[in-house]
């Protein structure tokens, strides 16, 4: 009977879906206008920028900031929950690292670099690690350790008095020199800056050597030099304390590397018969100097392009410091030589 029942309403559906067919004509139908017309661009704009309104400053809305902060609908972080670079540097392995310098927010911010020295671009790119080659020495494995040399000098015990006193210095010289270690990639030496002076003893009579020293010096430096006076009197030379007796100045960073380069490149090559620097020179801390005479001083290009504006004879002999980053005068040579600067003469360390 259920069966029975269930026929009249499958019937009504099919009824109702046939119902709904509809007879479909055969004819062709359009999809695509063919009739429209194609859009004009034109080559050049009908409106130009300058037709439009000039906006003057009173149509601009100008709101003052203590309102416009009063309508901030959220309020900008206290001075408690901004970044604060640590202040003091704890070392490469410390969770807390400052930032570099070239960040604005960092505590050593300085602006730059804004150029890269080509002698400084070669020893970054070549010669650092040509340095570590050629004083890598091989240590194998359960080597013991060299002792380290005993530098300071005890007291003996002949004396009561001696007892607890501290290590006296090295013999002859009371000057604790630093110790020479191995380069690594921590400690590669290099340049760090250069130190011009200028001796003019014929200043005391004729006060234009001075002028023309410091003109030289300024010029071939960029960097204004200061005025030196002799610290004690001497009447066999007949030097006055308080005497100008020259002039110095000193480059740091990149303007060190870029007077060395102009040094290497354009003034040793001009200089006639030049051995190059004694290998006696140096501190014993890394720092190596030299000299150049007055005829020595011209070969920079800034002063023999206009070597009119410069006395010939007022011109006065340069001394030159080296200042590197090595800790003896052997591993400032070694930077030397990798630079392009020759030593003669028998090399002392």
């Amino acid at each position: 009977m259920a069966a029975l029942r269930e026929v009249p309403r499958t019937g009504r559906q099919l009824l109702g879906t046939v119902s709904q067919w509809k007879s479909w004509k055969a004819s062709f139908q359009r999809c695509a206008s063919t009739d429209a017309s194609k859009p004009v661009i034109p080559d050049i704009e009908q409106e130009s920028g300058l037709t439009a309104p000039i906006v003057t400053r009173d149509d601009t809305k100008i709101i003052a900031p203590r309102k416009r902060a009063s309508q901030r609908n959220y309020e900008l972080p206290h001075e408690r929950y901004r970044y604060h670079p640590p202040k003091y540097y704890r070392g490469p392995l410390h969770p807390v690292q400052p930032p570099p310098s070239s960040d604005p927010v960092a505590r050593n911010f300085t602006p730059g670099p804004f150029n890269l020295p080509r002698l400084k671009h070669t020893f970054h790119s070549s010669v650092a690690s040509d340095l570590m080659t050629l004083t890598y020495q091989h240590t194998p494995p359960g080597t013991p350790d060299t002792p380290e040399r005993i530098r300071l000098r005890e007291w003996d015990d002949s004396s009561p008095y001696m007892k607890n006193r501290p290590k006296r210095g090295p013999r002859g010289s009371d000057v604790l020199f630093p110790l020479e270690k191995d380069i690594t990639w921590r400690n590669i030496p290099e340049i760090k800056a250069v130190h011009l002076a200028v001796y003019a003893p014929k200043s005391r009579k004729n006060r234009d050597h001075i002028i023309v020293g410091k003109s030289v010096l300024q010029t071939i430096t960029g960097v204004r030099p200061k005025v030196t006076t002799t610290k004690v009197s001497v009447a066999q030379w007949g030097i006055i304390k308080g005497d100008r007796s020259g002039v110095k100045c000193s480059l740091r960073g990149d303007q060190a590397y870029e007077f060395m380069d102009k040094v290497i490149h354009l003034v040793f090559p001009k200089i006639k018969d030049w051995k190059g620097i004694s290998g006696t020179t140096g501190d014993s801390t890394g720092n190596i100097s030299w000299g150049f005479d007055s005829q020595a001083m011209q070969y920079f290009p800034e002063v023999e392009a206009n070597y009119s504006l410069y006395p010939s004879k007022m011109i006065s002999g340069c001394r030159f410091t080296l200042e590197t980053t090595a800790k003896s005068d052997r591993h400032a040579r070694l930077l030397c030589m990798s630079l392009g600067i020759p030593f003669y003469g028998r090399l002392v360390d």
